[in-house]
């Protein structure tokens, strides 16, 4: 049983009269149990006073900044609302639902509005969050699609995207939504940028991984993609090539079970790694001429090799990772969720959902209690100076309370 939670006991006692025996022991048995949220309404009562002449200004205690002014929802509860639509992907009339199975009647725009609201006293710290994000000198970056109600043509959804850029250095990361895919897409985050990009084999990003000053990885785990499609058709072939990828992440592995430090890794790889690229990038130079160009495997082949440099440009330092496999992994919450809710409601929504997904991302990298965090994040956010916004990130949060 988890160590932190409260226990409640019961004491069961043998039926029957006792007297004359004496208790020997006691087996105990524990059941997790669970009770339902618990609302409840928080009233603040203010007193007032003034001198006993009545003359004079009168005084009050201070009401606390509230998240919503002069509305009636607490930080908990916005916080609640926040985590069940998006980390746990329930939509708000699932959670209307809910609110009437425990006796409370709520308006779908009432549910809405607050929402909005939470979502736009989170945004202040989204944007330190981007402005943060445009200085890091390594970035992963992939984009995924999402659909926007508000659309040009009548009774059509537009296809916006949401270009995700991760900082492996200290596990954050950003979701900037854009109406385009194009090269305008990530062009606010990426034109500027300076350090190393890692990304898939998008032509977006090959335009700006050019950037004087960039140092653009490419992504193996896309490699190998390419070679496990070739199974069905060049087994044997495909094999080999898979093999020596495989050898690859044994390396990686061998790194993470020794906590070695990123200067221990690079030479770690210099010794193991670069080795076996070498012999492999010599195979694939040797298998580009007996390949169909448009076989499974003659694509494979090409895709590894128009890519080289980049698939070898992780042995240049050892934080840098040989694939973009954790930006993905910061993005699948956004696939889950485009099952429950569909679409969004307009542009300027999908541009708030990506602050609180951001933050959200940061909090499951580093182990944060999300509704916690949020909630002081409510609670705190409107009074807070604005030279120390950065103190409310949930790594400084479990910082703070761990």
């Amino acid at each position: 049983m988890p160590a932190h939670l409260p226990v409640e006991e019961i004491e069961i006692f043998p039926a029957g009269d006792l007297r004359g025996l004496i208790c020997i022991g006691k087996d105990i048995t524990d059941e997790l149990e669970c009770v339902p949220a618990r609302c409840f309404i928080r009233r603040y009562i203010r007193y007032k006073y003034m001198a006993a002449s009545k003359e004079g200004p009168v005084q009050i205690g201070v009401l606390p900044e509230r998240v919503i002014a002069k509305g009636i929802p607490g930080a908990g509860l916005l916080a609640g609302l926040l985590v069940d639509k998006y980390l746990d992907h329930l939509p708000l009339y699932r959670q209307r639902q809910r609110f009437q199975r425990w006796g409370i009647e709520l308006a779908a725009s009432t549910l809405e509005g607050w929402t909005r609201q939470a979502l736009e006293r989170v945004y202040l710290l989204y944007e330190q969050l981007q402005a943060d994000t445009k200085a890091k000198g390594y970035l992963q970056v992939d984009e995924t699609p999402i659909r926007v109600l508000e659309s040009e043509r009548k009774g059509a959804c537009h296809q916006g995207y949401y270009w995700v850029y991760h900082c492996p250095l200290d596990q954050t990361t950003l979701f900037d939504y854009q109406p385009t895919r194009s090269a305008q897409g990530p062009r606010e985050l990426l034109g500027g940028f300076v350090g190393y990009l890692q990304s898939d084999g998008y032509g977006v990003y090959s335009q700006y991984g050019r950037q004087a000053g960039v140092t653009h990885l490419a992504c193996l785990a896309h490699a190998r993609r390419e070679f496990e499609r070739a199974l069905s058709s060049e087994a044997g072939r495909a094999e080999v090539a898979l093999r020596y990828i495989q050898q690859l992440y044994a390396v990686e592995a061998q790194a993470r079970q020794q906590g070695l430090s990123a200067t221990q890794r690079k030479e770690l790889r210099l010794a193991q790694s670069l080795p076996v690229l070498n012999e492999w990038g010599q195979w694939l130079a040797q298998q580009a001429q007996s390949s169909l160009p448009r076989s499974q495997l003659g694509k494979a082949i090409s895709y590894s090799m128009a890519r080289w440099d980049g698939l070898c440009a992780y042995l240049q330092d050892g934080h840098l990772e040989l694939d973009n496999n954790l930006v993905e992994n910061a993005i699948r919450p956004i696939a889950l969720g485009r099952k429950n809710y569909l679409f969004a409601g307009s542009h300027a929504a999908a541009q708030r959902a990506a602050g609180i997904y951001s933050l959200f991302a940061i909090c499951q990298a580093h182990g944060v209690n999300a509704n916690e965090w949020l909630k002081y994040v409510l609670e705190h956010i409107l009074t807070i100076n604005h030279k120390d916004l950065r103190q409310l990130y949930p790594q400084h949060y479990k910082t703070r309370f761990s």
